[in-house]
């Protein structure tokens, strides 16, 4: 299954022309790299919550927007092979001094998919989720997560893709584990919802919501007071 390295980061809003800018100049490098899909996506309907948040996680603040964006590799090794070229690049360095945003409060992991389902089709908007499970609740929750992926796909959505924590590393101020309060014995899983359009999305949702079939069985397999969620309007996919 496919190897993903997710991030997430605060841009100043008024920045978010030089940011695409940014990111786009340095696309042509990561897929030379190895990456096989590159996708950055604008915060839109990214809720404040009352445990975690995706401001809270990137420690968003005032007139910035979350970003919420994905490389794809085939394979964990190819990720592995990209990462050693970007830090060995000289190019990399140099485009690292004028980031249109503070890289320090990045947040970014290495995570394998464990549930891919596609139907094939552009994206047009995205829910992206942060979700803290126990180890030993890691098959529990990817059947619980296959399920409800067929769901999405059921009333709309082109791809659904969970990823489990691989290469999680801490950081000085910020991490996905503190993100979502991870307790010891606990996994991030970085996951996506891929939808042709918002609106297509807001209908969905709703039928999703509304579906009996996504009533867990049993015990759901983490807490989901910590699940981190937003929604995300694609500004590159190549």
């Amino acid at each position: 299954m496919t190897y993903v390295e997710g991030f997430v980061a605060a841009v100043p809003a008024a920045n978010k022309q030089a940011y695409i800018k940014h990111a786009s100049d340095a696309a042509p490098l990561f897929k030379a790299f190895g990456v096989t899909r590159m996708v950055e996506n604008w915060g839109d309907e990214v809720p404040d919550g009352e445990v975690t948040d995706f401001k809270g996680a990137v420690k968003a603040e005032d007139g910035e927007v979350v970003v919420f964006s994905w490389f794809e590799f085939p394979s964990k090794a190819a990720r592995d092979a990209a990462n050693e070229k970007i830090m060995a690049d000289p190019r990399m360095e140099e485009m690292s001094k004028s980031m249109p945003f503070d890289g320090r409060r990045m947040i970014y992991g290495g995570f394998e998919a464990i549930v891919e389902e596609s139907s094939g089709g552009a994206m047009g908007y995205a829910d992206g989720y942060l979700v803290p499970v126990p180890e030993g609740k890691k098959e529990a929750y990817r059947a619980m997560a296959a399920k409800a992926a067929g769901l999405f796909r059921e009333y709309g959505a082109t791809r659904v893709v969970e990823a489990w924590g691989d290469d999680v590393p801490d950081g000085k101020i910020t991490d996905y584990k503190c993100a979502v309060k991870a307790e010891d014995g606990e996994s991030v899983v970085y996951s996506w919802v891929e939808w042709p359009s918002k609106a297509v999305r807001d209908d969905g949702m709703k039928k999703v919501m509304e579906d009996p079939r996504m009533k867990p069985d049993g015990e759901m397999p983490f807490d989901g007071r910590r699940m981190i969620y937003g929604g995300f309007a694609p500004i590159l996919d190549v």
